[in-house]
């Protein structure tokens, strides 16, 4: 990504905000008709005297980040670039409950051991996105700073904001109470924990999936409740798997990991099926749109080359996308060495050796 320092309120920034729609599924609120800066996030970029603070949460629940998770990562970066501060928060504490949303069923508790471990390899692989050099860039925080000292009593006040009603409507919960599906208490408190961190952080804009919208909204929520200006949400979609059909996954086995190497990395993004060529340029490079190569193979290329060039490196990308093209080589080659028989002469049903005779495998049936 470009790491120009620009200043959020330069003219070129007022001009070109192109960074901020491409990819991007939702912004809210976004009134055409705003009437402050408080219902349109371009009139905030645009007013703002400083750096808006712009946060994306992770709850660290696994070890490895796929490019799916890249997505939102590549958006804090551009707000970081139009000079804004990023601030990346790790769910500590919130990853041993582990977010209720799109779940069927109630996810595992991880130990304090888990997330530590989780939170140390998350680091290394988003360094190739994220500004980790520019001061005043990036804040690196945890929500057990301030989650881990709520008394009963700013609880009761968390809870008294949302209504059961307000949690069941929320997509997860609603299909597991029609199911008769045990829903805990426990997994109330994670929007309202999420919720708080942006309270905590005092965020401008919170970034997420388009399966985050009610989390969002209720840290929108609960930062009126305590007298601060309401954060922005801003929707990323969801990016569909290397199979073109599901939501990339660990689980699924349709995924692609930041921590591979550079030849299993290209090598699957050189299949990318042709109808998700187009959201993956958008969603994980910086090419621009009108000038993907309208042949599909030659897309596939250079959208593999780009992606690995990212977190590999130009040296790295290249050699793997020889060492591809050498794999694809030599299978050719091994099947044109394959022998091929005739077995016009064999009467069916026949006994191996009999066959083997034929094909000259064996000299003898005898």
């Amino acid at each position: 990504m470009n790491s120009t320092d620009r200043s959020p309120n330069s003219a070129a920034e007022k001009l070109d905000l192109s960074w901020l729609y491409r990819g991007t599924s939702e912004i809210f609120p976004n009134q055409a008709e705003p009437t402050s800066a408080d219902d349109n996030l371009v009139q905030r970029l645009l007013q703002s005297d400083r750096p808006l603070r712009i946060k994306l949460g992770i709850d660290p629940t696994g070890s490895d980040i796929h490019l799916g998770h890249s997505i939102p990562m590549r958006k804090l970066r551009a707000f970081q670039d139009a000079g804004h501060t990023a601030i990346l928060l790790f769910g500590d504490f919130t990853a041993r409950i582990g977010d209720p949303t799109g779940k069927s069923e109630v996810r595992r508790q991880l130990t304090e051991e888990q997330v530590a471990a989780n939170v140390r390899t998350y680091l290394d692989q988003v360094r190739p996105i994220l500004d980790f050099d520019t001061p005043g860039r990036l804040e690196i925080r945890y929500n057990s700073e301030w989650l881990s000292k709520l008394d009963l009593s700013k609880i009761l006040d968390l809870l008294a904001t949302t209504t059961v009603g307000q949690m069941l409507a929320k997509e997860g919960f609603s299909e597991r109470y029609e199911k008769n599906t045990p829903i805990y208490l426990h997994e109330f408190l994670y929007p309202l924990m999420q919720g708080y961190d942006s309270v905590a952080l005092e965020a401008d804009v919170e970034l997420g999936g388009t399966d985050q919208k009610f989390n969002i909204a209720i840290g929108r929520d609960l930062q009126r409740h305590f007298g601060l200006r309401p954060q922005f949400g801003l929707l990323l979609p969801l990016l569909l798997g290397t199979d073109g059909v599901q939501k990339m996954s660990k689980s699924l086995g349709n995924y692609v990991a930041l921590s591979e190497d550079a030849l299993s990395m290209y090598s699957k993004l050189e299949k990318t099926p042709d109808h998700l060529l187009k959201s993956y340029v958008e969603l994980l490079t910086d090419l621009p749109l009108d000038q993907i190569p309208a042949a599909p193979r030659d897309a596939q290329k250079l959208l593999a080359l780009t992606v690995v060039t990212q977190y590999h490196g130009d040296a790295a990308a290249k050699q793997a996308q020889q060492d591809a093209a050498d794999l694809v080589k030599g299978k050719t080659a091994q099947a044109d060495s394959v022998p091929e028989f005739s077995l016009a002469a064999v009467q069916f049903p026949a006994k191996l050796f009999y066959l083997l005779s034929a094909t000259g495998l064996c000299k003898s049936s005898s």
